[in-house]
C-alpha cells in the first residue's frame, strides 16, 4: 500500500519554519539595516536561509517531492518566496483558503528570476563581465616571472584568464608593480576584461629557522627536522635555530628535535590536548604540553614514514581559538599599494565579524572603500562565522568569498572537506555572493603536464563557483585553456545544484539554536 501524504501535518511544520525565519530576521535586524543598500535583500534572504537549514528538512523534501512540488533543494537565492509559494499550494491542495498568492503574502519579491539576477550583478561587479553565459571566471596566481615576462601575462588573457592574482606572501612591492605593469598593460592589448586581485598575507604561522646542512664539497644544503610517529616535537617560543634531533645507533630518539615558530603569541592559546598540524598536513600531532617558553608536541600522524620538517613551513592548530590579529602590520603597509592599483583584496585568515569591520576601517582611512573584498575561508573557526562575516562584509559595496580547501582540509579533516565546500558554496549563493573555488585545481596538469581523471571531475565541480583558480606552474597555460573548454561545455549543462536538506551546523550556531533541542 503506497504512503499517503498528510497535508495539514506538512502544512503545520512548513508553517512553524516560516514562523522561525520571520522571528531570525526580526532577532537579526541589526546586521540587514547596517549592510550598503543593494545588499539589504540578500542579507534578509541569507539569515532566512540559515534559519530554514537548522531545521532537518529531508522527510519534508520527500513528501513535497511525492506531491510534485519544489523539494526546497534550490532556494538557497530566494528562501522565504519559495516556501511560502509552497504553503499556498499546500493550502489549495488541503481545500482551504489559500491566502495571498506566494510572494505576495509579505510584500517580498525576492523570486527565483530576481534572486539569480542578484547573484549575477554581484558577481559583474566583482569579477567583470563574462564572456559567456553562464561563465566560472578563471584566476590564475601570477608567477615571479611575470615581472619579466610581459607574454606570458598576455597569453594567460588570450587563453581565458580572466582575474590575475598576486599574493603578497611572495616576491616584494618592486616585483608587485612589474606585474601590475604587465596586468594592465594585457587587459590594454587584448581588449578583454581583467580583473586584479590582490591577498593581504595575514598573520601566517610557520616554522622556524633551520641552519643549512654543509655537504662533503663544502656547499650549502638545506637542512630539516626527521619526524616519525610517536616521536616529540618543541616549539620554542624564542626566535632561533633549530636543533636537530638526535638518534642512538638503533633508531631510539634520545632528544627531540626543536624548532621556533613565527607567531610566539600562539603560546598564550594554545592548550594540552589539542591538534596541531605542519606543512599542509602532512604531519600531525597533539600537544602534550604547554610552557612559558616551550610546546611539547607528540607526533601522530606523517605521511610516507619518516617526515621531513623545513624551515617556513605552515602550521595549523584546528581546536585552538587564536586571538592573533587578522590584519598585521605589514598587511596595512601592503593595503596602500593594494588600494591604488587592485579591483579586489583578498583577506587571510580572517576569523570574526571585529576583523572585518577592521579591514574596512583602513579601507576607509585609505579613501578606499570601494576596493572589492574577498573573506578566505581557510579556518574552522571563519567556516563556523561564515553568515555573521558575510553581513558585516556586505558594508561594503562588492564581497565575495573564496574556500580556500588546502588550508580548510587541514583544519577540519579531510574527509569533511567535500560537504564543507558545498556549505559554503550553499551559505554564500543565499547572500548573493560569489565564490572563487581554489586549492589544487587540475595541479598535476599545472605542476607536470599532463591531468589525472580525479582532477578532471574536481574541475567540473568547480565550474559551479562563480570563479576557479588556478596556482602557477610551468603548465599553467595548458591548465588554464581546458578549465576554460571545461566550463564552456558545463554552462550547457549544469547550474549550480540540488541537495538533500539536513540542519546544518553553521546555521544553528549562526542562530544559537540549541543542537540537543532539535
Amino acid at each position: 500500500m503506497e504512503n499517503i501524504i498528510e497535508i495539514k501535518p506538512l502544512l503545520a511544520i512548513l508553517s512553524d519554519i516560516k514562523n522561525a525565519m520571520v522571528v531570525a530576521e526580526r532577532k537579526n535586524q541589526g546586521y540587514i539595516d547596517q549592510v550598503q543598500p543593494q545588499h539589504r535583500d540578500s542579507a534578509r534572504n541569507l539569515i532566512h536561509y540559515m534559519a530554514l537549514r537548522s531545521f532537518d528538512l529531508r522527510d519534508i523534501q520527500w513528501q513535497l517531492s511525492s506531491l510534485g512540488m519544489s523539494s526546497l533543494g534550490h532556494s538557497e537565492r530566494y528562501t522565504m518566496v519559495n516556501l511560502q509559494n509552497i504553503l499556498f499550494l499546500l493550502r489549495l491542495l488541503n481545500g482551504g483558503p489559500s491566502g495571498a498568492k506566494g510572494g505576495a503574502e509579505s510584500g517580498l519579491d525576492l523570486n527565483y528570476p530576481r534572486g539569480k539576477r542578484q547573484l549575477d550583478a554581484n558577481t559583474l561587479a566583482v569579477f567583470g563581465p563574462e564572456e559567456f553565459h553562464g561563465q566560472t571566471r578563471i584566476m590564475v596566481t601570477m608567477p615571479t616571472e611575470a615581472a619579466t615576462d610581459y607574454h606570458l601575462v598576455k597569453d594567460l588573457v588570450l587563453a581565458g584568464m580572466g582575474v590575475a592574482r598576486i599574493n603578497c606572501s611572495h616576491d616584494d612591492e618592486e616585483v608587485w608593480l612589474k606585474i601590475i605593469e604587465h596586468v594592465q598593460l594585457a587587459k590594454l592589448e587584448t581588449g578583454r576584461p581583467l580583473v586584479l586581485y590582490m591577498d593581504l598575507e595575514g598573520p601566517k604561522l610557520r616554522t622556524g629557522s633551520i641552519e643549512p646542512r654543509i655537504s662533503r664539497k663544502g656547499k650549502e644544503k638545506r637542512n630539516h627536522l626527521l619526524l616519525r610517529l610517536g616521536d616529540k616535537l618543541y616549539l620554542t617560543r624564542e626566535e632561533k635555530p633549530a636543533i636537530l634531533p638526535e638518534f642512538a645507533k638503533n633508531g631510539n630518539l634520545i632528544r627531540p628535535g626543536e624548532i621556533s615558530v613565527s607567531l610566539p603569541e600562539i603560546f598564550d592559546d594554545v592548550k594540552a590536548g589539542q591538534h596541531i598540524w605542519f606543512d599542509d598536513g602532512k604531519i600531525g600531532g597533539i600537544i602534550e604540553l604547554v610552557s612559558a617558553q616551550r610546546i611539547e608536541v607528540r607526533i601522530s600522524h606523517v605521511s610516507d614514514g619518516p617526515c621531513k620538517l623545513y624551515a617556513g613551513k605552515g602550521i595549523n592548530l584546528p581546536d585552538t581559538q587564536l586571538r592573533l590579529p587578522a590584519l598585521t602590520e605589514k598587511d596595512r603597509e601592503n593595503l596602500k599599494l593594494i588600494a591604488q592599483h587592485a579591483d579586489l583584496v583578498g583577506y587571510s585568515f580572517v576569523r570574526r565579524p571585529s576583523d572585518v569591520t577592521e579591514l574596512q576601517e583602513e579601507l576607509s582611512r585609505l579613501q578606499a572603500e570601494d576596493l572589492g573584498i574577498i573573506l578566505k575561508i581557510e579556518t574552522r573557526e571563519t567556516f563556523e562565522n561564515l553568515p555573521a562575516l558575510l553581513l558585516t562584509a556586505m558594508r561594503s559595496p562588492r564581497v565575495g568569498a573564496m574556500i580556500a580547501r588546502g588550508d580548510l582540509a587541514v583544519e577540519l579533516g579531510f574527509l569533511r572537506i567535500a560537504e564543507v565546500q558545498e556549505q559554503i558554496l550553499w551559505v554564500c549563493e543565499a547572500a548573493h555572493v560569489p565564490t572563487i573555488w581554489a586549492t589544487q585545481i587540475l595541479e598535476t596538469l599545472v605542476k607536470k603536464g599532463s591531468a589525472t581523471r580525479a582532477e578532471i571531475s574536481d574541475a567540473v565541480l568547480s565550474v559551479r563557483a562563480e570563479c576557479a583558480m588556478l596556482n602557477k606552474g610551468p603548465h599553467i597555460l595548458e591548465g588554464v585553456r581546458l578549465l576554460h573548454d571545461i566550463d564552456r561545455k558545463m554552462a550547457l549543462h549544469q547550474v549550480k545544484k540540488r541537495s538533500a536538506m539536513r540542519p546544518l551546523h553553521v546555521a544553528r550556531l549562526f542562530l544559537g539554536v540549541d543542537e540537543k533541542k532539535k
